[in-house]
């Protein structure tokens, strides 16, 4: 029953209906990979049964109702053999049609089979075979067998009778018959519609062609050791090397073991005897088979093996299933033990699948009862009790309690109960809100825009659309990685950074081309960029600096100040704290560049909205209540976010960027002691005229000369802008000169091409989306052609006039593999993005490196 090499002439002269030889024109791409896989073992002289391999084409052909020569095919085999026909895709992930086993039984081979099987297991398969092939080929409802009794005699006869009422006809008896009919139908379900949409699903062209293989079966009965089962030499959850699979042993009337075989193979197994100790020379060769299939295939193989009387079979091999943890580990130890290079061992990675590794993850395995759904804005999954303010969420990390911070939305006043919280829900907002890009900062899992959900505050109930009510204090659970919201605690999966994950990053790095930074506000984000290797940080937001409890007092008070002498007066009570900030930044950062953005945000956002945090503010500026609501009233905005923020605050209140850049100064200074030379980068934000530049740059260089004078110390520092508003793109020709970076914020860039709110957007982005208005959410993936258009001429005209400036995108699309292409592309020095997001961008880019060496 093994591969010959007698040929055919029939098959071997049609490319379309191959005998699987060493030499036969077999291609992935022309016969899918099951049949190229079956070609390479027996290059190996594995003990493959003999197998024909239909091609692309050919499956085509049948499923328009034009047959190859069956009895050729059928020719291939052994008289009276049974034979089994399975898929062979492209891509093992696109699935395919299920295999028809036992193809050729009949009257005359049950009888055959008796003889050497015995009538109970002769009648078994024969029994299955028919109502296998009357549901799958002849679409029978399964319910015409509900009432056969067994597989024994009456089970038989019943099944054939059943079969014959429903089709007016006897059961094929002739082998190519069967045949036929089971390559007929096999094609067909390929181009239904259900089977093209679930492939399309998972990554695979329209036009993706099926490829099915012939093979004879060894039935692995017998009257000595016989059984079926698969084999592999690491564990699929950690990579680790560990035989592990299952074994069904059909044998002397012993009831099938099934396990793992890291028991079962090794005699621990409590319901019997292991294989080991049944066929100890089947399973030696089925070792050694499986590491040659690891090193001359080079991937770590699952083996589909039959034992019969003691001989072995190997019928399959077929890519390990690994989580990510298990896929990094797999990648490295092949490129460690020279089976395959470092780069390669970089391709193989995806590089979303680190986030798995970064995060707590709910387990595959896990029961999810999902009671709401939103933006997938932050990965990773935390289960906690439900709090509904951010002192909540402190007082319960106080406790040791961990919980889940629900907010209609988060504001710059959550942080501090966002650090404190284990994930964030939020029922308004998109991918770049307040609660996603801060998630996403300190690696906090976050769902946000889960409208599906009612938020009731006042009662502090989270309302779900099918009418189930969760109060405060009950545990719910967040995924991150999927937008659901799930009730109880379900089974987690840990997050697994070991020295596999470390080493594919040092790869990483060797063959990056494009800088990789981080966004960092905080020592501590601060650190995070630095232990997974970021270079440098390209993007700190100062502003959340000032929400500290008590940096917040002395902030309102400056924002109430009436004169420049009196803002300046609070001010100096700020300056302290904001150098010990950028001290910090620069010590952790040991020399690395540090971008700094100046204060960004409307004033309004430090102040109360509600009546008792505007009282609170009265007594403590010892002010009317009545006058601190008619400043509020006066400081409004209709439209703050393109009002009174920015570099426009910088102008028209020019103290608070001489106190920050007089704090970075001295910072760097302090700093610089220690041994790394710093040369902080000050960035203004959103810039729209160069005149802006001119004047923020003045007063920049003032407080430089007067911080040298005094210290009677020397340092430098780098100038730029950060380009988030269309007209800066378009006038960076006129901007570049007095810059030293150009840093393109796609965040505030996007919303502003778009004229969409990033806030909003999340509410019926999914709909633009579904109905093909956008090919995907622009604050998720850059829309390379108009927010694109913007970068690639901002880049362009600013080169052209300031040629050795500084490109980089430091908005939340830096650490999208697309985004990375795009800026690679387009001449971009580097990416910054949030510190979890670090090791993805560190793979993409070396993928797009490696890639565009090859």
């Amino acid at each position: 029953m093994l591969h010959r090499n007698n040929e055919g002439a029939a098959v071997q002269n049609n490319p379309n209906t191959t005998l699987v030889t060493a030499k036969a024109p077999i291609a992935n791409n022309t016969h899918g990979g099951r049949a190229k896989c079956l070609q390479r073992l027996v290059r190996l002289d594995l003990p493959v049964p003999r197998t024909v391999a239909l091609s692309f084409d050919a499956v085509q052909r049948i499923a328009r109702g034009e047959l190859p020569d069956i009895t050729a095919i059928v020719s291939q085999f052994p008289e009276g053999a049974l034979l089994c026909v399975r898929p062979s895709s492209e891509d093992p992930d696109w699935g395919g049609p299920g295999a028809m086993l036992n193809i050729g039984m009949n009257g005359a081979r049950f009888d055959a089979l008796k003889g050497r099987l015995g009538k109970d297991a002769a009648r078994a398969i024969y029994t299955r075979f028919v109502q296998n092939y009357a549901v799958d080929v002849a679409r029978l409802d399964p319910d015409v067998f509900e009432d056969v009794q067994g597989e024994g005699c009456e089970g038989l006869t019943e099944s054939l009778r059943a079969y014959e009422a429903e089709l007016e006809e006897p059961f094929p008896e002739n082998p190519a018959e069967q045949l036929a009919a089971v390559l007929k139908s096999m094609a067909r379900a390929w181009d239904g519609t259900s089977a093209r949409l679930l492939r399309q699903a998972k990554g695979a062209p329209v036009d993706a062609g099926l490829g099915l293989v012939v093979q004879e079966m060894a039935l692995g009965l017998g009257q000595g050791e016989c059984g079926s089962g698969v084999l592999q030499l690491v564990d699929s959850e950690t990579g680790l090397p560990q035989i592990t699979g299952r074994y069904l042993s059909q044998s002397q009337g012993r009831d099938a073991l099934e396990g793992d075989a890291a028991a079962l193979y090794l005699g621990r197994d409590p319901r019997g005897p292991s294989l080991e100790e049944l066929a100890p020379d089947a399973f030696a060769a089925l070792k050694t088979h499986a590491a040659l299939m690891r090193h001359k295939l080079r991937e770590e193989m699952q083996v589909e093996f039959v034992i019969e009387n003691g001989q072995l079979f190997i019928l399959d091999g077929v890519r390990v299933a690994r989580s990510s943890q298990a896929a990094v580990r797999i990648a490295v130890q092949l490129a460690e033990d020279k089976i395959i290079p470092q780069a390669e061992a970089l391709m193989r990675v995806q590089p979303r699948t680190l986030s798995e590794l970064l995060h707590r993850q709910v387990s595959p395995l896990a029961k999810r009862d999902v009671i709401g759904r939103g933006i997938a804005a932050s990965p990773g999954a935390a289960t906690g009790q439900i709090v509904f303010t951010a002192a909540d969420a402190q007082a319960s990390a106080a406790r040791g309690d961990p919980c889940i911070l629900v907010r209609r939305e988060t504001s710059p006043e959550d942080i501090r109960g966002m650090h404190a919280a284990h994930a964030v829900l939020t029922e308004r907002g998109g991918i770049t809100s307040h609660a996603a890009v801060i998630g996403r900062g300190i690696g906090l899992p976050c769902v946000v825009g889960a409208s599906n959900m009612r938020f009731n505050r006042g009662k502090k109930q989270l309302i779900t659309k099918d009418g189930r009510v969760f109060n405060a204090g009950e545990i719910i659970t967040v995924d991150g990685s999927s937008g659901e919201v799930l009730a109880g605690a379900p089974e987690m999966r840990e997050a697994a950074l070991d020295e596999s994950f470390q080493k594919l990053m040092d790869w990483a790095s060797s063959f990056c081309d494009i800088g990789i930074r981080a966004n960092a506000d905080t020592p501590t984000d601060a650190q995070t960029a630095r232990n997974f290797n970021a270079q440098g940080i390209g993007l700190c937001r100062t502003e959340h600096m000032f929400f500290e409890p008590g940096r917040l007092t002395v902030m309102r008070e400056m924002i109430f100040a009436e004169t420049s002498e009196d803002r300046r007066a609070v001010l100096e009570r700020l300056l302290p704290m904001q150098r010990d900030d950028f001290t910090q930044l620069f010590r952790i950062m040991k020399g690395q560049p540090v971008c700094i953005r100046l204060f960004d945000p409307p004033l309004h956002e430090f102040l109360p909205t509600d009546r008792a945090g505007q009282r609170e503010l009265a007594e403590a500026l010892d002010l009317p209540l009545s006058h601190v609501t008619q400043r509020i009233e006066a400081m409004s905005e209709y439209n703050p976010m393109l009002g009174l923020r920015g570099v426009r605050l910088g102008v028209t209140v020019p103290e608070i960027y001489e106190m920050q850049a007089r704090a970075i100064f001295e910072a760097t200074i302090a700093a610089s002691v220690e041994g790394s030379v710093v040369v902080p980068e000050i960035m203004i934000p959103l810039v729209s005229a160069r005149r802006e530049v001119e004047l923020v740059k003045t007063f920049i260089d003032a407080v430089a000369a007067a911080v040298r004078n005094e210290a009677d110390r020397d340092f430098d520092y780098r100038l730029g802008v950060m380009v988030e508003t269309p007209r800066a793109a378009l006038r960076t020709a006129d901007i570049a000169p007095h810059c030293a970076f150009l840093s393109f914020g796609t965040n505030d860039l996007t919303q502003m091409a778009y004229g969409l709110s990033r806030d909003d957007a999340g509410r019926f982005m999914s709909d633009y989306v579904q109905q093909g208005v956008f090919p995907e959410d622009p604050f998720h993936v850059l829309d390379t052609e108009g927010v694109g258009e913007l970068l690639k001429l901002g880049a362009e005209r600013g080169r052209a006039a300031q040629p050795d400036v500084t490109l980089s995108i430091c908005g939340e699309h830096g650490g999208n593999p697309e985004s990375i292409a795009f800026c690679r592309d387009a001449g971009f020095d580097y990416v910054s993005c949030s510190p979890f997001r670090v090791p993805v961008a560190r793979l993409a880019a070396a993928q797009l490196a490696i890639s565009g060496n090859i």
